[in-house]
């Protein structure tokens, strides 16, 4: 029987990279011998793309530096893509046809990687996540976290799987297993928490769920970052930013951050991202660590991560470490700008960056779409080629794992009935009930008349009636988010929410003034640990939420759900409480309101006050 194959290099014979019966380091040998320099460079810049609303390849630019996609696919070679939004299912899924069809049309048809960040949950951050949308939606990582719970973990990376791959995206760009240590710091939403033994179950779950026991066509590949765990952030500060660029240890818990990547790594992650920070006074195993950041850093990359870790897969690294990014800005005005995060690194020229994260290990940049300065690289002999050849093999096999070269195609009419179909949702919206988390009980049981602010009116009136004042209600539901400081001077600084956890007098009134005429629930959505201390002494049941709707809330708070959620980190007591922590250390500011794994399981006034489980 004659072997079905795609010419993908268009010459009428089935070359063994087209042959989906040889071995896969067979193929890839192969394809790496056809290629040209500048082919093997493409293949190692990724960067952000925008998919055509109506399901067609836009004819403008693709991402930020004004290049379109059909430039990038056929003029630069590239072919990993990190898609922002999306269309409807079955428009993205026929964007993704169409990107492919692009593939098909060059000089040896590689297929086009499409990857996502985060795309399940409520918060859209264009750094960092998208809100659900068409997509089944669930409760933030951090809120997952909160349920404790592997083979729910397990279960919702499969859910993402199957949707990613009915519209085309076969990579992640996650899981985050950065530990939450930093009260402060603003990705914690992301993560799994403090405990890095509860993050290496839980990533493991992840993989498991999300590729599969080994990667495969109907896999998504898994990009787990941010190595080796970017969590302990001087002040709390994100390295995105220039201010954040310093990741320091004075805790000496570095083995600690590494643990889930060791789990992960274990388990068969893919790819790893390294994240920007830049260690500061790190010495290991009595070595001091170079002060550059992490994608540059070769003692990370290939002294701990390739040789002591054995990891083999692709480092690929964050967004922007060699050239600024610069976009316009909404309603007008001077452009918002953001620099490379060459960290350690700054006085280098782009050349001389590149150049220093290929020598410490990193097959692929991130966030960029110059391939051209690899090929320079190579050409004037400061990088041999055989060391492009490494990557490029790494890379190359990830995708013929994944079946793209056989089989890139997707089905518009799958899409359309698999994504976010009804079982799906269903799944989110249990987890959503489930991940709420009752830090102080006291709401009276099935009020009669509510009143709410942060929530919508139509969806309360699902349960009571809904009145204009607090003191004609049976019960107030009062929803708010965790205070941040508003920043708004770089790109994405506003969606970065940082500094101080301290509730402003001014809202703590606000609520006073309910709480007194009422009995009253207030809802923190917790993507940091807020100070929730003043809110406990207005003497209203507390909930944090991570990713819950205000049907998920609402279910919980008239007993039609039971709430499961246990805190994934501590609750500290004050912002000079979290001061004098250490950023490395789990759990270790002074006299924390509420310790990790604290939860009730009513809302109700029997629940009791501070009772821990």
């Amino acid at each position: 029987m004659r072997t079905r194959f795609r010419d993908l290099n268009h010459n009428g014979t089935m070359d063994p990279y087209e042959d989906p019966s040889k071995p896969t380091a067979e193929r890839v040998e192969d394809l790496l011998g056809r290629m040209t320099l500048e082919e093997k460079a493409g293949q190692m810049v990724q960067d952000s793309v925008r998919a055509g609303r109506d399901g067609e390849i836009a004819a403008g630019a693709a991402g930020f530096t004004g290049r379109s996609l059909g430039e990038r696919v056929s003029n630069l070679h590239m072919s990993h893509m990190n898609v922002h939004a999306l269309p409807e299912p079955r428009l993205a899924a026929r964007w993704a046809n169409r990107v492919q069809e692009l593939a098909a049309t060059t000089r040896l048809g590689i297929p086009v990687t499409l990857s996502s960040d985060p795309r399940h949950g409520f918060v859209e951050n264009v750094g960092v996540s998208f809100e659900a949308g068409h997509f089944s939606r669930w409760p933030e990582h951090l809120g997952l976290a909160a349920i404790r719970n592997a083979d729910l973990i397990r279960q919702y990376a499969d859910v993402v799987r199957q949707e990613y791959r009915a519209v085309g995206i076969a990579s992640s760009l996650h899981p985050t297993v950065d530990l939450a240590t930093e009260p402060r710091w603003a990705r914690q939403l992301g993560t799994f928490g403090q405990d890095p033994v509860l993050a290496s179950e839980f990533v493991v779950a992840y993989l498991q769920g999300i590729q599969g026991e080994r990667l495969g066509p109907s896999s998504v590949a898994a990009m787990t970052k941010h190595f080796p765990g970017g969590g302990p952030q001087r002040d709390g500060e994100d390295p995105h930013f220039p201010y954040g660029r310093e990741q320091v240890y004075p805790g000496n818990r570095f083995e600690e951050h590494l643990r889930p990547f060791r789990a992960a790594v274990s388990a068969g992650t893919a790819a790893v991202m390294p994240y920007y920070g830049v260690p500061v006074g790190l010495v290991r195993k009595g070595e001091p660590i170079e002060e550059v950041g992490f994608g540059f850093n070769r003692q990370a990359i290939t002294g701990i991560l390739r040789e002591e870790l054995g990891f083999d897969g692709v480092v690929c690294t964050d967004w922007g470490l060699v050239s600024e990014t610069v976009v316009p800005r909404e309603g007008g005005g001077a452009p918002l700008r953001l620099p490379a995060r060459a960290w350690g690194v700054e006085h280098f020229d782009a050349l001389a960056r590149v150049e220093k994260i290929l020598h410490a290990g990193v097959d692929q940049l991130g966030g960029e779409d110059a391939p051209e300065l690899i090929v320079e690289l190579v050409t004037i002999g400061r990088v041999p080629e055989p060391r492009i050849d490494e990557s490029v093999r790494r890379l190359l096999r990830v995708k013929f794992e994944l079946g793209l070269f056989d089989h890139p195609f997707v089905s518009e009419e799958t899409a359309a009935e698999l994504v976010g179909n009804d079982d799906f949702v269903a799944l989110g919206e249990a987890a959503q009930r489930r991940a709420v988390t009752v830090l102080r009980g006291g709401a009276p049981s099935g009020p009669a008349r509510i009143y709410v602010r942060g929530i919508d009116r139509l969806t309360a009136a699902d349960y009571a009636e809904v009145v204009e004042r607090p003191e004609d209600a049976d019960l107030a539901v009062i929803r708010i988010m965790a205070p941040y400081e508003e920043r708004d001077d770089l790109f994405l600084e506003s969606k970065f929410r940082a500094g101080s956890l301290e509730f402003p007098d001014d809202q703590v009134e606000e609520i006073r003034t309910v709480a007194s005429t009422t009995p009253t629930l207030v809802d923190v959505f917790l993507d940091r640990p807020a100070v929730v201390g003043p809110l406990l002494d207005l003497g209203a049941a507390v909930t944090a939420t991570f990713g819950s709707s205000d049907r998920a809330l609402l279910d919980v708070a008239f007993g039609r759900a039971r709430p499961e959620g246990k805190l994934p980190f501590d609750i500290p007591s004050s912002m000079q409480a979290i001061e004098r922590s250490e950023p490395d250390v789990a759990g270790d500011s002074a006299d924390p309101t509420f310790i990790a794994g604290h939860g009730l399981t009513s809302l109700t006034l029997d629940a009791g006050m501070f009772e821990y489980p």
